[in-house]
This record gives structure tokens, sequence and C-alpha cells, in this order.
């Protein structure tokens, strides 16, 4: 999904992508709560790094979010939190 990001300079249709990515993701393996997780990463990491960002260490060119990040980028952050889940369990 990463690779993505340099390739798609629509951040809507990046949006699109990872919600397409991810769906399909969760449509062929399904695990309990990663839909919780998923929700859960995505929230929490939107706040987290828009508190990140009001302090000034960190700045994005792509702002289609609340002026702040690119709107793309909490899905990223909720899709990272489902595989870090999946990882966990695996080991």
């Amino acid at each position: 999904m990463i690779g993505l990001i340099p390739v798609v300079n629509n951040d809507f249709l990046l949006l699109g992508f990872y919600f397409l990515i991810i769906a399909i993701s969760l449509w062929v393996k399904r695990e309990p709560k990663d839909l919780v997780v998923l929700i859960f990463g995505a929230l929490i990491l939107t706040v987290s790094e828009a508190i990140f960002i009001s302090t000034g260490v960190e700045t994005f060119n792509r702002v289609s979010l609340f002026g702040l990040m690119p709107i793309w980028l909490p899905l990223l952050w909720g899709y990272g939190f489902v595989a870090i889940k999946r990882s966990v369990l695996a080991l």
C-alpha cells in the first residue's frame, strides 16, 4: 500500500484503492475483531497524528484531510494495526 503513494497523485483515488485493498484483504481472510482493530487504529492514529502535526515536528505536502494530512493516512494506519494484530497472533 505504501508503494502506491508516489504512483497515485490524487488522494481521493488513493483512498479508493486503499478501501478496495482493505475490503479484499478482510474478505479473503476474516479474523475476529479485525474491523474493530481497523476502526480503532484509524481513529486513534488520526487524533495522534493531528496532535503530532500541531507541534510542527511533522508536515505533509498532501493535506486533504482537515488541512493537516492526506485523507488516506487513517486507512493506512488502521490497516497497519490489523497487520500488527495478525502478526502478533501468528507469532
